[in-house]
């Protein structure tokens, strides 16, 4: 009998969000701003998305990009958010606080499960620069942490599969170990297999066109990086699809 493999889809907008039903998800990260990583969405796109979507939603509390040692103001931010997107019904919150060190912030991690109550916790890729990630999946699990969404400390799940099953293996089942990062139709059963984990993490895009500002093209809206402003990118429903379908084939 095959394994059923739980797919979790990361998604930057109400449009990915529906996309990612539709294709098959069993689960979306709602996020905004993938661009750097995935930051906190708004209350609107929370409400919406739970109002038309019927599977779970994990909602993204990170208030910046870089790193995850945040000042007390930031951390503050984050704490209400959590609690806003708690009472607008998210199914989960996914998080991450680091200590300047790298090592888990473990009285900010802490005051957020308070906040969830029975919600579930999600630590994000923040895990994935720790210095030592057993001593940080011992830290995560003494918290409470439901699961650990990580690409094994690599570039991408697939080259982090070694670590990922030997964290899996460690964990016992006490902390859930999500693989994300890079996954790929190519290399998504490679994951499975090689880090019998039970659920993936991933994402894909579609490059779609919005021509409103090409009637003025000297104006420009963005920081110094000046990406292209008459374009976005949204969920690709059929590659999507065609990763959701090769996983149910494993």
């Amino acid at each position: 009998m095959k394994q059923k493999i739980l797919i979790e889809i990361c998604c930057g907008s109400l449009d990915d969000a529906l996309i990612a039903e539709q294709a098959g998800a069993d689960r979306i990260e709602l996020n905004s701003c993938l661009l750097q990583g995935g930051l906190t969405p708004s209350l609107g796109t929370l409400i919406e998305t739970k109002k038309r979507l019927k599977i779970p939603v994990i909602a993204m509390v990170r208030p910046r990009g870089a790193g995850f040692c945040y000042t007390d103001a930031e951390v503050d931010v984050m704490m209400r958010d959590a609690e806003i997107f708690v009472n607008y019904g998210a199914d989960g919150i996914v998080f991450g606080f680091l200590n300047a060190d790298g090592t888990i912030d473990v009285k900010n991690t802490e005051r957020m499960l308070k906040i969830m109550g029975d919600k579930e916790a999600v630590f994000h890729r923040a895990f994935d620069v720790v210095p030592d990630p057993f001593i940080a999946i011992d830290q995560l699990i003494e918290l409470g942490v439901t699961r650990v969404l990580t690409s094994g400390q690599e570039p991408t799940a697939y080259e982090g599969a070694p670590l990922i099953a030997e964290l899996i293996k460690y964990a016992k089942g006490r902390i859930q170990i999500l693989p994300g990062g890079g996954i790929t139709l190519r290399n998504v059963k490679d994951v499975i297999r090689d880090t019998g984990a039970d659920q993936i993490h991933f994402t894909s895009f579609a490059t779609q066109y919005d021509n409103s500002t090409t009637g003025n093209p000297k104006i420009y809206f963005g920081g110094a990086l000046y990406p292209p402003e008459d374009r976005y990118d949204v969920a690709d429903i059929n590659m999507v699809s065609k990763i959701i379908n090769s996983v149910k084939e494993t």
